[in-house]
């Protein structure tokens, strides 16, 4: 995005700034379910209707705190993963990993806001989903690029898929990850659903009195979805032709 040129638009591109900022502290302290446009205007010292001139409804608001979550955590793993070798497959999908994590611990209400309750009443429009697929394009990246290395090795076979899920597969791979099989683009999917299921369930509040240590826990278990997608490091996995 181009910076403001203007004083108006610089005026304009500070307040938008501040009221997201007042909304995501009302995030934290009231839910999504609570965001309000005159409790925002409210933090602010502001009239409601001036708040209005910058965000027509609470949903517009709402889908831009959205739109500015995904493209953060998007960064984080996008980031994460560029800093590894990028032949080193297992590497650049544990950075990633780690990176996801690290971002929803340090931004919980901001995760649930993405991967939590749906917000009564709201409907995300279209502009969410390229960044909501940020992520998923990292992952899929790092599975796509050792399958074109033809260093992808599957664990054990896998059963016929369904004729439903052969379809999911294909509209992943064609969207994500171009050239893979159908049998890993699936284990890939899997493998993102476990990703974020083990993320919500750590901080949702689901391993209290169950998992003491949840760093080790997520180790272990990002481990063993690297695995499952079948990334091996490149020393220790010899070369392998497309099946």
């Amino acid at each position: 995005m181009n910076a403001p040129r203007t004083a108006r638009q610089r005026v304009r591109a500070q307040l938008t700034s501040e009221i997201k900022e007042a909304a995501r502290t009302q995030l934290v302290r009231d839910g999504a379910a609570g965001l309000s446009l005159r409790a925002v205007a409210r933090e602010l010292g502001m009239v409601s209707s001036a708040v209005y001139r910058y965000f027509a409804s609470r949903d517009e608001l709402l889908t831009a705190l959205i739109i500015d979550s995904y493209d953060a955590l998007g960064a984080a793993a996008e980031h994460a993963d560029a800093t590894e070798n990028p032949d080193d497959h297992p590497a650049r999908w544990l950075a990633a990993c780690r990176a996801i994590r690290a971002w929803a611990v340090a931004h919980p209400q901001q995760y649930a806001l993405l991967y939590g309750s749906p917000v009564p009443g709201y409907r995300a429009p279209q502009d969410t989903v390229p960044p909501a697929t940020r992520v998923a394009a990292v992952l899929g990246g790092i599975v796509r690029d050792a399958t074109k290395a033809g260093v992808l090795v599957s664990p054990e076979p896998s059963p016929p898929l369904p004729a439903s899920m052969a379809a999911d597969a294909e509209r992943l791979r064609e969207s994500i990850m171009p050239g893979v099989a159908d049998e890993v683009a699936t284990r890939s999917l899997l493998a993102w659903m476990a990703l974020f299921g083990t993320i919500s369930f750590e901080l949702f509040g689901h391993l209290n009195n169950v998992v003491d240590d949840y760093s080790a826990a997520f180790e272990h278990h990002v481990h063993e979805l690297c695995r499952y997608v079948g990334l091996r490091s490149p020393s220790a996995t010899p070369r392998l032709t497309d099946r």
